[in-house]
């Protein structure tokens, strides 16, 4: 799934910047931008600050990204890349749409896993970035994600699984849950003591989320099994 090739002049290299070589120098400033998000638990970076992490001149961001937010959208679209792609295959397998849900959220969990910034990154492109970037954030992965959703879920409610769900609302409650574990860790860790997420930790959250989301939109009577 693509970005638009419509895109402002001063974003249109993110395009040929999603998919650097692991050697590259552009490769180089996605990795320090990763890197600096996860030590400050923020989207708060700035390019001099990627340009050090990196050991790559500042004036490169310009030349692979176009800006600060060429380079953050691509960061975001190779993040998002796996799970964004593989939204049309999950949807053409011969699975009911219990188990396809069920691999979906297993899925989100895992790509926060391994980014845990990417909801933030998400909500600094749409909010606190310019229009092109959100205009970008929206094309290649809110709208990509709520299309796939409201499919799943017609099929659902047409295979007699699902009970009537708005999408909008779905989504909303589903990618918060996702996302949740990671964005608020710090503060249950300051509350409670927990430590980091591990891989045990993300493996109990897929089937706790699992439980929660599926438990509530299940037909049939509270409590149905969904393993």
């Amino acid at each position: 799934m693509g970005l638009s090739g419509c895109m402002a002049p001063h974003l249109n290299t993110i395009a040929t910047a999603r998919t650097p070589s692991k050697n590259s120098t552009a490769e180089k400033l996605l990795v320090a931008a990763g890197e600096l998000m996860i030590a400050r638990n923020s989207p708060d970076v700035s390019l001099s600050e990627i340009a050090q992490q990196s050991g790559v001149n500042a004036a490169l961001v310009k030349y692979h990204f176009g800006n600060k937010d060429g380079l953050l959208l691509a960061l975001l679209a190779r993040d998002a890349a796996t799970e964004m792609t593989h939204l049309d295959y999950l949807m053409a397998q011969p699975i009911a749409p219990t188990a396809k849900l069920k691999l979906h959220i297993a899925g989100i969990i895992k790509a926060y896993h391994r980014s845990p910034y990417m909801n933030r990154l998400i909500h600094y492109l749409l909010h606190d970035s310019s229009d092109e970037a959100a205009d970008e954030v929206s094309k290649f992965f809110i709208r990509p994600l709520l299309d796939f959703h409201r499919r799943l879920l017609a099929e659902g409610v047409a295979a007699g699984e699902f009970r009537q769900i708005d999408p909008v609302l779905f989504y909303t409650s589903l990618i918060g849950a996702c996302d949740h574990l990671f964005s608020g860790r710090n503060a249950m860790a300051r509350a409670t003591g927990v430590g980091p997420v591990t891989d045990d930790v993300c493996r109990d959250y897929v089937a706790h989320v699992e439980a929660m989301v599926l438990g509530g939109m299940l037909k049939g009577s509270p409590g149905k099994k969904i393993s």
